[in-house]
């Protein structure tokens, strides 16, 4: 008897999500293969749909409280540039925003990133548990860059293949560090 409540339930579920969804359903929708999933599975996915809908598109200075705000990069020496990127990097994390392959910039282009590229970056902010949002920090036409410290050989080889030009010597990232992942929280 449980299963058959859990499975009414499910529908029921479903059924109220896809009614909400409704103003906002569009040909991507049917890009999704619904079959493939069970109906929890379905139900979650209709679930962050609707969250991504409804979420409000903010600064990302805004994501936590009090609204994180940097001083000019240029106005800081290196010491307080560094605790106030560290600084940062922990609260853009604890507002879920991760960032991805940083370790080609030093201390100094990070945080200018982050105070003139991700900071003013109006982004919705989906309040789903787990939904993070992950800023890569390399320049999706920066293939160099890309090839240089973060693609794989395989990854490296099949973009030979793809493109035509010189591939960059891979070489070992000049500024490692260890920056919080989504998967840790």
């Amino acid at each position: 008897m449980h299963n058959v409540t859990d499975e009414v339930e499910l529908l029921l579920q479903n059924a109220r999500l896809r009614d909400e969804l409704e103003p906002y359903i569009d040909e991507s929708v049917q890009l999704v293969h619904f079959r493939q999933m069970n109906l929890r599975e379905e139900n979650s996915f209709l679930e962050s749909m609707l969250a991504w809908e409804r979420a409000p598109a903010l600064p990302i200075s805004c994501w936590s409280l009090p609204e994180l705000v940097l001083p000019r990069p240029s106005s800081l020496d290196d010491d307080l540039l560094n605790t106030l990127l560290d600084d940062a990097i922990d609260r853009l994390f604890t507002a879920r925003v991760v960032l991805e392959m940083t370790d080609h910039l030093s201390n100094r282009e990070l945080y200018t990133l982050i105070y003139r590229d991700i900071l003013p970056a109006c982004e919705k902010k989906v309040d789903l548990p787990g939904n993070y949002l992950c800023w890569r920090c390399v320049d999706e036409a920066d293939h160099d860059t890309w090839l240089t410290y973060y693609a794989t050989e395989s990854e490296r080889l099949q973009w030979l293949e793809n493109n035509e030009g010189p591939l960059p010597e891979a070489q070992p990232v000049p500024f490692p560090r260890k920056l919080p992942r989504a998967s840790e929280q």
